[in-house]
């Protein structure tokens, strides 16, 4: 991002969010039924647009195959409007609450109401889901929505912009698409909420912006999410769950496995293993059809230098499946051993498929070297014995975690997703995403007729006695 922004960008995006606070302001919140339409309206139009979402992001790629797009983007938008419909009635219900003795016969109460105007800025690596995944939530209660897609994904960007305009006013949801002129621009509006997933350094970017108008953000970031293959880990089975939370996607997933902490001893299986894996799922190499191509030159000379970097200072790098024979965009799978700290792939996200290895003796040991890092956005464990378990939860900070395989928490839809310290803050999906895009107002009714009335003046010794039981 830079400092300079157009006027006519600013003039435009001030507009339309004007457009929006206008429409809010002048309706009543939609119903029950509205929201239901509406996310009815949105699934719809993804299953209709599906093909065109499967060919746009596989050329924005470079390549990605329609079934990943599918499985990947696709399926837990239209699993998680479901949920949102089927639970919608019983989140928009206003919560009673209890009130204390001498307030009866009052009653309290807590209503979610639409916040307004969300804004939410998405990557390029999932330009779809990560899109319409937070404007679902939005949607769901109550609210105008302004997406800013990504630059890097302009295919998939203008057709998710075709679709939203065929299905919803503009004054409803609408979709700004630009570079980063746009996005500091867009940062800057007096949104009531505004969501954002990308980079650690754009997200403080964008929080510095949001900030000059108290605007609340959800971050989420990424960051270096470890696996740890306990001492009594199915070291076997650990290796086929990497590699597909690895390799899905060629690794361009903000909660994909960055590193792996494994016992010294299974080093060795966990490699023939994981790259047993790696060519079953992908038997051709970088050559398969289900193999994702890496995104952009940008992002393929970074992971080459990361392989340079690391090679350069010891590390011995072992790939899996065969080259393409030909100028290519896709990377080959590989595990990367001896890897030290000083090195950049340990230093940085990897955001590929390239997979550290680093060993430890003790548990409390690979504890201990988790907890020296930036808190990352996900953990996944393996392991048999429910104390290890216990103490591998209780005792590191994660956005989230799962136990036994990778990515799987991502689509729970009854789970928050989000990140903590340096991975992000807030958290959406489910429930979570209904209230993280809601405003809870507390409302406490009076009776004509309480006990309130003996803590006012006059008082009299039965306020008295009312006080002293307040005191207890």
């Amino acid at each position: 991002m830079t400092a300079h922004v157009p006027v006519k960008e600013e003039f435009l995006l001030s507009a339309l969010f004007s457009k929006q606070r206008a429409s809010f302001l002048r309706d009543e919140p939609p119903s029950l039924a509205q929201r239901r339409a509406n996310l009815r309206k949105l699934k719809r139009a993804l299953l209709s647009y599906r093909p065109r979402f499967e060919a746009a992001i596989s050329n924005d790629f470079g390549y990605r195959s329609a079934y990943e797009t599918r499985i990947m983007e696709i399926v837990p938008l239209i699993q998680s409007i479901n949920y949102y419909r089927r639970n919608l009635a019983k989140w928009m219900r206003p919560e009673r609450r209890r009130i204390s003795l001498h307030f009866i016969p009052g009653r309290a109460s807590v209503h979610y109401q639409p916040l307004g105007v969300v804004g939410i800025v998405s990557p390029w690596n999932y330009p779809l889901s990560l899109a319409v995944m937070p404007l679902i939530a939005a949607i769901a209660a109550g609210n105008r929505a302004i997406l800013k897609p990504s630059e890097l994904a302009p295919l998939t960007s203008e057709l998710l912009k075709s679709m939203l305009r065929d299905i919803f006013p503009e004054d409803q949801v609408a979709v700004v698409t630009g570079g980063p002129e746009v996005g500091i621009a867009f940062s800057r509006l007096p949104f009531d909420h505004l969501a954002f997933t990308g980079s650690t350094t754009v997200g403080r970017l964008v929080m510095k912006e949001a900030a000059e108008n108290l605007v609340p953000v959800t971050l989420e970031l990424g960051g270096k999410s470890p696996t740890l293959i306990g001492p009594d880990a199915d070291v076997e089975t650990a290796a086929g769950c990497v590699a597909y939370g690895k390799l899905a996607n060629a690794g361009q997933t903000c909660i994909a496995p960055d590193y792996v902490l494994i016992p010294e001893r299974d080093v060795a299986t966990f490699v023939a293993v994981y790259g047993e894996f790696a060519e079953t799922f992908y038997p051709n190499g970088a050559a398969d059809q289900n193999y994702t191509a890496i995104a952009n030159n940008r992002q393929a000379t970074r992971l080459k230098n990361a392989m340079d970097d690391a090679t350069n200072k010891g590390a011995r790098i072992v790939a899996f499946g065969k080259e393409t024979g030909s100028a290519s965009s896709k990377l080959l799978p590989a595990i990367v051993l001896n890897v030290t700290d000083d090195m950049t792939i340990m230093r940085e996200e990897v955001f590929g498929p390239l997979l550290p290895i680093v060993t430890y003796r003790t548990l409390d040991e690979a504890i201990s070297y988790i907890n020296r890092r930036p808190r990352p956005l996900a953990l996944y464990y393996f392991g048999q014995s429910p104390e290890d378990r216990r103490k591998v939860l209780t005792r590191t900070v994660t956005g989230n975690v799962t136990v036994n395989d990778t990515l799987m928490h991502y689509v729970q839809n009854a789970l928050p997703f989000g990140g903590v310290g340096m991975s992000g803050m807030g958290a959406y999906h489910g429930v979570e995403g209904f209230k993280t895009f809601s405003h809870a107002k507390g409302v406490f009714e009076q009776n004509r007729w309480n006990l309130g009335w003996l803590l006012r003046p006059p008082f009299s010794r039965v306020s008295d006695l009312v006080i002293r039981y307040l005191l207890r």
